[in-house]
């Protein structure tokens, strides 16, 4: 499935995922919480998420590099200020916290399956290759950076 590598744009992958909790939600019980709190919670979580993923693509801009997932051969710069001293990747964290939001406002803890799955292609698809051509454009700062900062937190 290699082919999958770099293909499919994250924020399509994390619609896709966000679709499927939302088909799985009915199938499963649910929390009961109150219309207040369940929406409250979500929009707290999302905007953490929005957030995060905001602080990644501010750095990428200050850094002048690509933000484009689909081209990591493209980088200009290896981004490790701001948020990317904390994580690898802001972005995809943030597409992930994202879905947690989704999934509190779907009030289905199942729906936290929808975040694992995600997590776990961006690990395959996504940021596995990109690391790969990270580490062939920037040697050993990359690999130094990689053994200070974790990939998710």
């Amino acid at each position: 499935m290699n082919w999958l590598e770099h293909r499919v744009p994250p924020p399509l992958v994390a619609t896709v995922f966000g679709v499927l909790m939302w088909l799985i939600t009915p199938q499963a019980p649910d929390i009961e919480a109150t219309a207040n709190w369940h929406l409250a919670a979500s929009v707290a979580v999302l905007l953490v998420g929005a957030a995060v993923c905001l602080a990644g693509v501010l750095s990428f801009r200050r850094a002048r590099t690509t933000v484009n997932p689909l081209r990591p051969e493209t980088a200009s710069a290896l981004v490790s200020s701001g948020i990317y001293h904390h994580t690898r990747n802001p972005m995809y964290l943030g597409f992930s916290i994202a879905l947690v939001a989704w999934s509190i406002y779907l009030s289905s803890p199942v729906a936290l399956l929808g975040v694992a799955g995600f997590m776990l292609y961006m690990n395959r698809f996504q940021i596995g290759p990109e690391e790969e051509a990270l580490a062939s454009l920037f040697g050993e700062d990359f690999a130094a950076y990689r053994t200070r900062v974790r990939r998710w937190l």
